[in-house]
């Protein structure tokens, strides 16, 4: 990895498969690998079933353990090694702002901004898309028994909330892959994609191929 970037972040809706190519860059460059495990959340089954109901637990139990990651991860500079991660601390307000109600909206901004975050920027963002239908597609397939019951309504809410933030997005340079048009599990798409992180990338760029190997 170029010695610029210590700190990738892999981001995207659910399903777009953020986790594989998180564990493949690391182990290219590498580096340390921090992971969501969104499945230790024991809300996450309950707001699948009545969002409605469980969305603020299930939020505040997510702000509450990726922060306290970002912490024990020492995600501060200077990075004494490189470190991928398939999410960044930011997405929790994100997923907040779309599934809370305005009350609940409200108490959570408090909770968040008492705790004070200050979460390091990273090095450069790689955002993952997909259609709300192929999402839906890799959800099914991968077949996590609670994961079933969610709609192409939710699903379509959070691609769009996606969509909305990176359309804006001036943090740090943001690496943007249609994952419909480049298939990282392929080797001619997956080194393509290696030496394009290896560019100096300023600002936002597409990385989309207009020829891939069949």
């Amino acid at each position: 990895m170029d010695s610029q970037k210590k700190f990738m972040v892999i981001e995207g809706p659910i399903g777009v498969g953020k986790t594989t190519l998180a564990t493949k860059l690391a182990k290219v460059f590498n580096c340390k690998i921090m992971l969501e495990n969104f499945s230790d959340n024991p809300f996450l089954r309950k707001f699948y079933q009545d969002p409605d109901r469980h969305a603020l637990a299930t939020q505040l139990h997510f702000l509450l353990k990726r922060s306290h990651q970002y912490i024990n991860y020492k995600i501060e500079r200077p990075l004494k090694s490189c470190i991928v991660s398939d999410y960044f601390l930011q997405k929790d307000r994100l997923f907040a702002e779309t599934v809370l109600n305005g009350d609940e909206l409200e108490l959570y901004i408090k909770i968040y901004n008492q705790l004070n975050l200050k979460p390091i920027k990273p090095d450069l963002v790689i955002y993952l898309q997909a259609t709300s239908d192929v999402l839906l597609e890799r959800i099914k397939s991968r077949s996590i028994k609670y994961e079933q019951g969610i709609t192409k309504d939710y699903v379509e809410n959070i691609v769009d909330s996606y969509t909305n933030y990176f359309h804006e997005y001036k943090d740090c340079p943001l690496l943007i892959i249609n994952t419909s048009n480049v298939d990282i599990n392929k080797p001619h798409d997956f080194k393509m994609l290696i030496n394009e992180i290896g560019k100096d990338i300023k600002g936002k760029k597409y990385f989309n191929p207009a020829t891939l190997e069949d």
